[in-house]
């Protein structure tokens, strides 16, 4: 015998028309109201859906079918064009692509082995500079905007930064001029695009990188990120080039390594991962890159 469901708290329910296909579609020029007329009477008479009917008559694509549902469910992403950041930032521009899911893999992997508890922060490095960590860290990095986390990329290559390039980011200042005690916080952006993305420019090139990441304003700065953000990527110069990056891993405790396809020897990551592991540093994985 059937028993009745008990009562259930409430959840949240939008009462915003405004969200509908059609009125975004109207909202965003990709119809007019005379196309709205055509689509909402083939979908009366065909039992359709709005967007099959609007594709059915010529008026969308499935691209904008698909850019509707991520507005609907609030998953950010941007069209070719839009933002104007390299098309190599494939977790803003090709979110439903096979390297877009290689990064989701990504994400829940660190998700369960390593963001799981109380941590926040994690080293993304590289053996060269040709490995691609940077663009690789901005991608990790929209990818856990889009999951809702609250996430700063911190640009700590004060040596060859390249996150101000890859977001476009015009302010001069940064990581360096805070670890100088020559501004605040204020020297974060907040991605114009993404909401929950913010990015710390590495600042003003100094002459001495590795001796500002080991002055202890490094580590009140760290606690004042992790008491705004859930995720904190750090992006390092390559470990070939400097030891900044063993000076960053060593203070946060964590790393994951990036590695590209048919460049990087299996020697040398292995090298790499046994003086982390001297210098009391997890690595967290290995990601192979194309």
């Amino acid at each position: 015998m059937n028993q009745p469901v008990p009562p259930m708290a409430s959840l949240p329910v939008s009462t915003d028309h405004d969200t509908s296909m059609g009125r975004i579609l109207l909202d965003h020029g990709k119809i007019t109201a005379a196309d709205t007329e055509r689509v909402l009477r083939l979908q009366r008479e065909r039992g359709m859906r709005f967007g099959e009917a609007a594709r059915s008559l010529g008026l969308i694509t499935e691209t904008d079918i698909q850019q509707v549902l991520a507005n609907q469910f609030g998953f950010s992403y941007l069209h070719p064009g839009q933002g104007d950041y390299p098309k190599e930032l494939v977790a803003a521009y090709e979110p439903f692509g096979e390297t877009a899911e290689m990064l989701r893999m990504v994400r829940s992997q660190l998700l369960q082995r390593w963001f799981a508890g109380t941590r926040s922060e994690l080293v993304v490095a590289s053996i060269s500079p040709a490995d691609g960590s940077s663009m690789f860290t901005a991608n990790l990095g929209v990818m856990f905007a889009q999951l809702g986390q609250p996430t700063l990329i911190v640009d700590a290559n004060m040596r060859q930064p390249r996150q101000h390039e890859i977001f476009r980011i015009k302010s001069r200042q940064g990581l360096s001029e805070i670890l100088a005690g020559r501004c605040g916080l204020h020297a974060i952006c907040r991605d114009e695009y993404f909401e929950d993305l913010s990015i710390l420019p590495a600042g003003t090139i100094p002459p001495n990188p590795q001796e500002l990441l080991y002055r202890p304003i490094f580590h009140v700065l760290r606690e004042n990120l992790r008491r705004h953000f859930s995720v904190i990527l750090i992006d390092v110069p390559a470990l070939s080039t400097s030891g900044d990056a063993l000076a960053a891993a060593a203070a946060i405790g964590g790393v994951l390594l990036v590695a590209r396809k048919d460049e990087t020897y299996l020697a040398d990551l292995a090298t790499i991962r046994d003086k982390m592991k001297r210098s009391g540093v997890e690595v967290v994985g290995s990601v192979l890159v194309n």
